[in-house]
């Protein structure tokens, strides 16, 4: 429907810019079609979760049965969340997504501290993370011999070959996400494409190609060896909200297409698509693929699985023999490239929307005239990213991050509330399905994670305030000089 004077006048006053840039002809493209939207959720979702998380699962709740059931509802909650952030992309089609929600909805400092915590230690985390992983599976196939490698480098000393074989694959990735955002776009959609048929091919081949036994389904994983699984996390309440914990994480990034919004072809009609039908298609995904698991293995043998070993690597090897090692780290190191790939090109449009919002380094807001894109955004991600797989701090971060992330997670469901009241007449081309219960439900399903995070890792979940609290400070160095400043990104187009 069309905006109403009042909702149109509210919604120009609250989020139309000046432009931040010097170079105010040069915005960003709307360069991604439907195909490249879904691709970047699909894709960005599915990393290593659904290869690595049936262990660590059957160990919180015992049965087949459990596990898939966490599973679907991982991906309900998900759902939920998603038909929520339909509609504020579609209110708000700008790069920076849960920055630009966050920030309209309570104020400049959370959207801020939303955007510190997403740069310095979610996405960054997140690319060493990726690039790490990709590098030990590159390190299996090659038989070590990366490992083997070590580098002298001033300053750092000693680096091992599978920092720098990661550090190289953040700048690759950059390399690759400076070119336009159609290149980009094609690059994510043909990754996701390959990624959507092996990882098919896992679960398919399970119930077509192996020996397996409906009667695994009605047996417990109660006597595994779970290794490195925490005796408090295994049964109960406490079981179950672990293995959520682990199946939300297997689920994450789904939201994040929303960063590129100002960049999507007609974002009112693909955008709900993208968002809705890439969570659909790897619930679906995720729920085949462990299906197929406890078909092929009984749950005792899969809670029994070495820490260090992928599930799907010894599933696979019922059906493929030996090659299964080869071809499952070759499959893993490919997932995890095209999460890299996307991670890094969404990731860079959430500095970028800070800097020209005037919170961050103002240089960040610019464009490359060539490919439009914000290659020095792009740049410093990669530069920080790399500190993080030196230093190794990655997974410790990420791990105290989680907790905050959540409440701003809950924080920009909410702000849907915000936005009914406060922007009644703005054109909506995507109304929340079963508002209000659909959000409610989402942050009922939100709090009770956070609370139960709160009772089973308080050093984490304070820690993770903790990094975000010392963003403060830095809040203030940076609006110090343009208190009044209110402008957006100029990602309007």
């Amino acid at each position: 429907m069309a905006a109403g004077p009042r909702g149109e006048d509210t919604l120009r006053r609250t989020v139309t810019p000046p432009d931040p840039s010097s170079t105010p002809s040069i915005s960003l493209v709307r360069g991604l079609g439907p195909f490249a939207a879904y691709a970047m959720v699909v894709g960005n979702v599915i990393g290593t979760g659904v290869f690595l998380k049936a262990r660590v699962m059957t160990c919180n709740v015992d049965t087949p049965g459990m596990v898939i059931g966490v599973w679907v509802i991982a991906g309900l909650m998900s759902l939920l969340g998603a038909l929520t952030y339909a509609e504020l992309a579609t209110i708000f089609p700008r790069a920076g997504g849960e920055y630009i929600f966050i920030r309209q909805a309570y104020g400049r400092l959370w959207g801020f501290l939303y955007g510190w915590t997403r740069f310095f230690v979610a996405t960054a985390g997140a690319l060493a993370a990726l690039a790490t992983g990709l590098a030990i599976f590159l390190n299996a196939l090659s038989g070590g011999a990366i490992d083997a490698v070590r580098m002298t480098v001033p300053g750092l000393g000693s680096v091992s070959g599978i920092a720098l074989v990661a550090i190289a694959a953040v700048w690759m990735v950059t390399l690759v996400n400076c070119a336009d955002i159609s290149t980009g776009g094609r690059v994510a959609s043909v990754l996701t494409a390959l990624k959507l048929l092996l990882v098919s091919g896992v679960g398919i081949g399970a119930f077509l190609l192996a020996d397996g036994s409906w009667s695994h389904y009605a047996m417990s994983g109660a006597a595994g060896t779970c290794e490195g699984v925490d005796g408090a996390a295994r049964g109960g309440l406490a079981g179950i909200g672990a293995a959520m914990m682990a199946a939300l994480w297997g689920y994450n990034g789904w939201n994040e297409v929303t960063y590129v919004a100002g960049e999507v072809k007609d974002p009112g009609r693909v955008l709900p698509i993208a968002i809705i039908g890439g969570i659909l298609t790897v619930a679906t995904l995720y729920v085949t693929v462990n299906a197929g698991y406890f078909y092929v293995l009984p749950p005792v043998a899969i809670a029994s699985v070495a820490a260090a070993s992928p599930v799907a690597t010894v599933v696979a090897t019922e059906f493929l023999g030996p090659a299964a090692t080869g071809l499952m780290s070759g499959l893993l190191a490919m997932s995890v490239m095209t999460a890299l790939q996307i991670v890094s090109l969404v990731g860079a449009r959430i500095p970028y929307a800070m800097a020209a919002d005037g919170v961050f380094f103002r240089s960040l807001a610019r464009l490359s005239p060539r490919t439009r894109v914000p290659v020095r955004a792009l740049v410093a991600q990669a530069v920080w990213a790399s500190v993080l797989v030196v230093s190794g701090s990655f997974d410790t971060l990420t791990d105290y991050v989680i907790f905050a992330v959540l409440i701003f997670m809950g924080l920009a469901t909410a702000s849907v509330f915000v936005f009914r009241r406060r922007l009644p007449d703005v054109d909506r081309p995507y109304r929340t399905w079963g508002y209000p219960v659909v959000p409610v439900l989402f942050l009922l399903t939100a709090a009770w994670l956070i609370v139960n995070t709160l009772q089973t890792s308080p050093r984490q979940a304070f820690a993770g305030l903790g990094l975000v609290a010392i963003g403060v400070p830095f809040y203030w160095y940076w609006t110090r000089d343009n208190a009044g400043n209110a402008a957006m990104p100029n990602a309007d187009n």
